[in-house]
This record gives structure tokens, sequence and C-alpha cells, in this order.
């Protein structure tokens, strides 16, 4: 079945307007699990429990809190959280365009297909001139009461549009508690770990790389639903540390 949209709203560039629709642009196929009584394999239920009566709360009477303080909510309604985001609720407002190779990856955080809706020239427009100037759009997009900076770009013959992260919601690498680095390493390193790069070198195809651990845990419940008995695998040994300039050695086989 063709994928159903997840948003109707309108992305915008100077005056111009273009309808559009987003779609996911990947799905998740992580192996998931039930939670289960062990002794009759009965599935658990999760209850929700009120902290100060101790009775189960029904849905409708729960409502989205704020701790301003220790035991103390500041309450929202749905109606007052979607009205934090204004217009932006419905429109992608693109306001600037920057070169393709300029966003560093660790800003995206997931990709949508975006497509046209009520009439497609708009839509031809801009994506004809994304892929011509070789620029991606950044703009804001509020989804799901949160709002998040986005990347619209040219992608195999579509528009895709990106969530990234705000430059605060980034980690930087100063901060983290690692032990500096002393003495470089030596040229004939650097020089041998080059070349071992060189000699692995390759075009990427993502369908070069299958998720084994998956497959290896779906071949795990096959053999349990058969009734085998899995003995558990012993952990491969811990290897020593080896000497780096001998490990390159050996790598390039010289």
């Amino acid at each position: 079945m063709p994928p159903k949209s997840i948003w109707n709203g309108t992305i915008s560039f100077g005056l111009a307007q273009v309808p559009v629709k987003l779609y996911s642009a990947t799905e998740s196929k992580s192996v998931s699990f039930h939670e289960v009584h062990v002794s009759d394999g009965a599935r658990i239920e999760h209850k929700r429990i009120c902290s100060k009566d101790g009775r189960e709360v029904p849905f409708k009477q729960i409502v989205k809190g704020f701790e301003v303080k220790p035991g103390e909510y500041v309450v929202l309604e749905p109606d007052e959280i979607k009205a934090a985001a204004g217009a932006r609720g419905k429109v992608i407002e693109l306001e600037d365009f920057v070169p393709e190779g300029e966003i560093d990856p660790v800003f995206f955080e997931k990709t949508y297909y975006v497509g046209d809706r009520d009439e497609a020239e708009g839509y031809r427009v801009l994506l004809a001139a994304l892929e011509r100037t070789k620029r991606v759009g950044i703009g804001r997009f509020t989804f799901h009461n949160r709002e998040y900076l986005v990347a619209v770009r040219a992608l195999d013959g579509v528009l895709a549009l990106h969530t990234m992260r705000f430059h605060d919601e980034i980690v930087e690498a100063d901060d983290l508690d690692v032990d500096k680095p002393g003495k470089g390493p030596s040229k004939r390193e650097v020089e041998m770990a080059a070349q071992l790069v060189e000699s692995l070198h390759r075009q990427f195809d993502p369908a070069d790389y299958e998720d084994t651990y998956r497959e290896a845990v779906l071949e795990l419940i096959k053999r349990k639903a058969k009734g085998e008995d899995l003995a558990p695998r012993e952990p491969d040994p811990e290897e020593e540390p080896t000497d780096l300039t001998a490990a390159l050695q050996a790598s390039l086989g010289s």
C-alpha cells in the first residue's frame, strides 16, 4: 500500500507558497519484545497510578504538567500548547539557503519525504531550484508539540525534509571527560594508517550493510519457538592490547 501522509501544510520561501504533505522516509526494523509474566506467559499491563492516592487514573483525566518546583506543576491544555506554535504549526518558512556540504551530519535527526498537495507547479519549481543551485533550505517546523530546525533539499528527484537539532543540543567535544592526547603519532604510523584506509576505499552502497544482529535474534527466536534448548554463548575473550605499528603492518601484509 502507498504510504500515508503524516502532516499537511505549506512551505514558504519569499512570497511563494508551496502546499505539501510529509511522509516518513524511514521505518524501524528493530525486533520488538513484549513484557510477559514468566510463570504463565501472559502479557504484562501497565496502569497509570496516582502517586498521591494510589488509585488508577483514567486516561481522560490525565493532563500535561511542567514541574516548576518539587511537587508543583503548571498544567497546560492541548489547545494552549498548540497555540505556542502560532502559524508555524502549518507553515515551514524557509529563512535561508545554504550550500549542501555545510551542514555537519551531527545536526540531522530524522528524514521525511515531501510530496506535493493540491497543485504541483510550486513543488516542481522549488525542487528544480534546489537541484540547480545545490542549496538546502533552512527553516523551522512545529510537529508533535515541538519546534524543529529543518533542512529541505532535493533527494532522488523529490524534496526531502530533515529535522535537525538546535546548536545548544549538541554536546561539544571539548566538554567530554577524556584524556587529551599527549605525544602525537609518528609520521610512519600516520602513513601506514592512511595507506590502510586507501586500500579499503570503495563507493558507498547502503545495501552492502545488513543488520546482522537483528537477523541473529530472529534466528534465535525461530529456534526457541521450535523447542530447541539454547545454551548461552561463551563471551569472546578480551583481546590484549597490541602494538599499533605491528597491527598496521600486519593489516597491510607487510
